[in-house]
């Protein structure tokens, strides 16, 4: 039997930001997971003025089905395996294939998405450079 997923209302006003993977990031949670019982996962991550070196600045993969992301504010540049580095700028979004290796290279200080992923508890894994072979 299907899961009922629940109607779900995130009102603006009521918004908690709240620490997530990173610690140079604030999260809003939309409340998604729960509706859709763990299925998707769709949250507002914006820039909070902390500045530090992280794993996602490495090579790594977030083991989803579905990853989408939309640039509400600023601008962040990743680079890709097999696409290189992309600019990602206000209104711009991005369908990410599930498990491609990339890495952020720099943000602004205004940055904020939207994701939403599938499912609503995925991985992230550092992986080596693309065209590195295993020692």
């Amino acid at each position: 039997m299907a899961k009922q997923w629940e109607f779900v209302h995130a009102k603006a006003g009521d918004a908690a930001w709240t620490p997530g993977l990173r610690e140079i990031f604030d999260y809003r949670d939309l409340g998604i997971k729960d509706g859709t019982k763990g299925d998707y996962i769709a949250h507002i991550i914006k820039a909070n003025g902390k500045r530090m070196e992280d794993e996602v600045r490495e090579w790594h993969v977030h083991d989803c089905d579905f990853q989408f992301v939309l640039v509400l504010n600023g601008w962040a540049e990743f680079e890709y395996e097999g696409l290189g580095v992309r600019r990602l700028e206000k209104g711009d979004s991005i369908l990410q294939p599930p498990r491609i290796k990339h890495r952020e290279i720099a943000c602004s200080d205004d940055y904020e998405v939207l994701e939403v992923v599938s499912p609503a508890d995925f991985g992230t894994r550092v992986v080596e450079a693309p065209g590195q072979a295993a020692a």
